[in-house]
């Protein structure tokens, strides 16, 4: 079996796709049995080879320490037998699914797949990606034959960039296989890292499926409590004070309302959707939570012009600064920032936000939104303070910090935007600042 293989150190694994979900895997894998850690970015590569983490996922020394062969050499994966495909899966303009990345790591895989191997995808995708457009390129580029040559399997990725709660080893792992041979062996690879445990899908597409749904299912969630939040705004009543009092019931669901980006719940839907679709059926429910979801960028922009309005400041001259740039706290992840969104809002009025942000890569920003990042000693003179992500080093602002990032004026004129709620609302209002919350 092949499993006893890897163990014994036979064959080697490799993981195609070293990011936020990919590396991880490969670290934690490079544990227990011989890994190559495949990626096409060769200046990754260096990093890793370097010891340097810029996922923050593992850190550092766990990179240091690793045995993974780090490499962008693809006939390197001629020497492993077992294969974990773990590339985005982002969405286009028109927000249908983009299979790029994973029809190109097919595409790799298969010119360098080799007979007795297994090839497991871990990349979101709609249920029949992996059977019906993954399989047959594997086919195609190696001239072998799935099923007799080489088996498949799905095994959706569930890592929660920047958790390090709920890390990979605690995160029940789903799996499945092109036949219930192949599903033995994938399980039982997986239970080396997987501390809890495995679940065993009855098939690729249900696999496939439950990745899709159960981030749909939190982006419902979300979306109610953003419209929520949209009308408790014209009703004057503190969305938080609401939630508390909401939670204080055993069965409450504990969701907040926020800006929803990164590279799963603002963009799964989307899949599920694009195959419902081309079945003949228009969601309405997930169609509807991604709408409230997508616009909540414009609606928080729409609250700073509202505020500094009210402050008697001139809008298109009023200095608004901007904290945080990441899709969650604590997490050097830019990828979907809904956060650019508000941005993007903000200059149609003619103001150009100043964004800090001590996790994001600064070339990052600028490559993918064209932000220049400022650092947070050069801040003065603001009108406007924009909390967007609740990291750390936000969360530890005292009253005094805060007022020295002002311009001199009266306090009724400075406008604090409290999007995570990470402030201490009492002691911001009693001080005479304008404040508002999502």
């Amino acid at each position: 079996m092949l499993f006893y293989d890897l163990v014994n150190k036979k064959e080697k694994l490799a993981v195609i796709g070293l990011g936020y979900v990919g590396m991880p895997i490969a670290v934690a894998f490079g544990k227990k049995v011989d890994v190559i850690g495949f990626d096409l970015n060769e200046k990754k590569i260096d990093l890793y080879k370097s010891g340097i983490d810029p996922t923050n996922e593992v850190g550092n020394e766990a990179i240091k320490q690793s045995a993974v062969d780090f490499t962008s050499d693809e006939t390197k994966l001629r020497e492993a037998k077992f294969h974990i495909v773990a590339v985005p899966t982002p969405i286009n303009l028109d927000k249908t699914p983009d299979l790029t990345p994973v029809e190109g790591a097919s595409v790799i895989i298969g010119r360098n797949l080799t007979k007795g191997s297994i090839v497991v995808y871990e990349s979101t995708v709609y249920p029949g990606v992996t059977e019906d457009i993954c399989i047959p390129i594997l086919e195609k580029e190696s001239g072998l034959k799935c099923g007799v040559d080489f088996k498949v399997g799905y095994s959706p990725e569930r890592i929660n960039p920047g958790d390090k709660v709920h890390t990979l080893d605690k995160i029940i792992k789903i799996v499945s296989g092109i036949d219930n041979e192949s599903l033995e062996e994938i399980a039982g690879v997986y239970e080396l890292v997987i501390e809890a445990g495995v679940h065993k899908a009855s098939s690729i597409k249900v696999a496939e499926a439950a990745k899709v749904v159960e981030n749909s299912q939190r982006d419902i969630n979300i979306a109610f409590m953003n419209e929520l939040a949209m009308v408790f705004d014209r009703m004057n009543i503190d969305t938080k004070d609401v939630i508390e009092a909401m939670n204080t019931k055993w069965n409450a669901l504990k969701f907040n309302p926020g800006l929803v980006g990164g590279h799963c719940i603002g963009v799964d839907p989307y899949y599920f959707l694009y195959e419902a679709e081309k079945l003949g059926y228009h969601s309405q429910i997930i169609l509807s939570g991604r709408k409230i979801n997508d616009g909540m960028g414009e609606f928080v922009a729409n609250a700073i012009i509202k505020e500094l309005i009210i402050a008697n400041k001139v809008v298109k001259q009023s200095k608004v600064v901007i904290f945080g740039m990441t899709f969650k706290e604590n997490c050097p992840d830019i990828r979907n920032s809904k956060v650019s969104d508000i941005i993007l809002s903000l200059k149609e009025y003619g103001i150009e936000p100043v964004v800090v942000d001590p996790h994001a890569d600064a070339d990052e920003a600028f490559n993918q939104y064209g932000i220049q990042l400022a650092d947070l000693t050069e801040i003065k003179d603001a009108d406007c303070l924009v909390f967007a992500v609740a990291h750390n080093e936000f969360n530890n602002f005292k009253v005094d910090d805060i007022s020295k990032l002002f311009k001199e004026s009266p306090t009724e004129e400075k406008v604090i935007v409290d999007v995570k709620s990470i402030l201490n609302k009492q002691d911001i209002k009693k001080l005479g600042y304008r404040y508002w919350s999502l």
